[in-house]
């Protein structure tokens, strides 16, 4: 069975652009989808585990070789463990707010966790990264929302390192199926306009997710 996993980092509930969008996207999916799961990961629901000393010496003990013991392994097991929720996905929905014009702290968290050797990467002093979601039919969709920042306008108005850094980092696994929605609709824009025209590209590409 196909499971969808929509992974918010948004914490404005109802009020928040990018879960609206999303919640569009993932009513046209299983509209259009009856036979397939659709679950959601809230990241500010206290389910992320910290990322700390002992993950940090966890992490390099297993670069080295080595097996890691005690506070190490009970962190790495947390980060396995995450990691294994997301991995269970075959599709994969993010609702991306820009913060001071990149990511909300809780997505890096979670990259941070599930980023680990063994898991989402390995690599190779000759050769370099080896991406370990490749090949194994994932895709991503991630909704992209800012209020101030738009495409079309110069850097007084912020810069964009939320999808360039998102984007590359879901490439950089191995997932090279990614699709982009956008809503920026500026401080002056027509948002409602805007927000239609992301909704109907949410409820399109839903459809054939």
């Amino acid at each position: 069975m196909t499971t969808l996993l929509h992974i918010s980092a948004s914490p404005r509930g109802a009020a928040s652009e990018s879960l609206q969008i999303a919640g569009v996207f993932v009513e046209a999916y299983r509209e259009t989808h009856p036979d397939a799961r659709a679950e959601s990961w809230d990241l500010w629901d206290g389910s992320l585990p910290e990322f700390g000393p002992a993950a940090a010496a966890a992490k390099m003990t297993v670069f080295a070789g080595g097996v890691p013991q005690g506070a190490q392994a009970s962190a790495w097991r947390a980060a396995l463990d995450t990691f294994a929720r997301f991995d269970a996905a075959d599709r994969l929905l993010f609702s991306v707010p820009m913060w001071n014009g990149s990511v909300p702290y809780v997505l890096k968290q979670f990259v941070d966790i599930v980023s680990q050797p063994g898991t989402v990467f390995g690599v190779d002093p000759g050769t370099g990264y080896t991406h370990l979601l490749s090949g194994r039919g994932k895709k991503a969709a991630v909704v992209y929302t800012s209020a101030v920042w738009g495409p079309h306008l110069g850097p007084e108005f912020g810069r964009d390192f939320q999808s360039t850094y998102f984007t590359d980092w879901l490439k950089w696994t191995g997932i090279d199926d990614v699709t982009e929605i956008r809503f920026h609709p500026t401080l002056t824009g027509d948002a409602a306009t805007v927000r239609a025209e992301a909704h109907a590209q949410a409820r399109e590409l839903g459809k054939l997710f």
